[in-house]
């Protein structure tokens, strides 16, 4: 463990149990995690969302902390896919999604992103693609390049692509997702029922899909 990071060696430890990246996520099969510990962002603009972690037992393995590694990524994975659908819903066409730095550094999250999603991922060459695509806004405005995509065929490259996973593997991720949009269902009724016992008074309670009106 030596010179690596906690989430580097997590991946490292999930990656040698499995024989390939898209299976590593089977480690997580009654693990769901719902991981909106800050709200949620996008799409439904709910700053009040809970997380929600299930299927935890009293293992203390380091197994299970790899299981649970694993299950947050396919979390994340399934908000993104949310993010996705809305856009599909709004006739905005998605082939591809493109990564860079951060968590996208990490071939695992790659895959488990393109098989949550069921699209494929594409890896950015560029170090710095936010600034690459300042670069090319102002290439296009100094007169360099007619048009942002004439631009981008010139300025950027794709470098590693990651399919989804097909068969037993998309349906495993299918039924996650069931799983994981059904919970966050479920914790409005319970962010429900818990504030309707604090407080003593109607108000109205902001939910992921829907608005409740709380009365003592």
């Amino acid at each position: 463990m030596a010179n690596m990071s906690l989430l580097s060696w997590l991946e490292a430890q999930a990656v040698m149990q499995k024989p390939s990246l898209s299976e590593v996520a089977l480690l997580a099969n009654r693990l769901h995690i719902v991981p909106e510990f800050l709200g949620n962002r996008a799409p439904f603009s709910d700053p009040d969302a809970w997380a929600i972690i299930a299927g935890v037992g009293l293992e203390d393995s380091i197994e299970s902390l790899v299981a649970l590694y694993v299950a947050g990524l396919c979390g994340i994975a399934y908000g993104a896919r949310q993010i996705v659908e809305a856009l599909q819903v709004k006739d905005i066409p998605l082939e591809q999604i493109i990564v860079s730095g951060g968590a996208a550094l990490s071939p695992l999250v790659r895959q488990i992103l393109a098989d949550g999603t069921g699209l494929e991922v594409g890896v950015a060459t560029a170090t710095e693609p936010v600034l690459l695509g300042s670069a090319i806004l102002g290439a296009v405005a100094g007169g360099e390049f007619p048009s942002v995509s004439a631009a981008m065929a010139k300025m950027s490259r794709l470098g590693s692509v990651y399919p989804p996973a097909t068969g037993g593997i998309k349906a495993f991720h299918d039924a996650k997702y069931r799983v994981y949009a059904e919970l966050q269902m479920q914790i409005d009724l319970v962010v429900q029922l818990w504030m309707k016992r604090l407080v003593p008074f109607s108000f109205v309670l902001r939910g992921n899909k829907r608005k409740f009106m709380i009365s003592n």
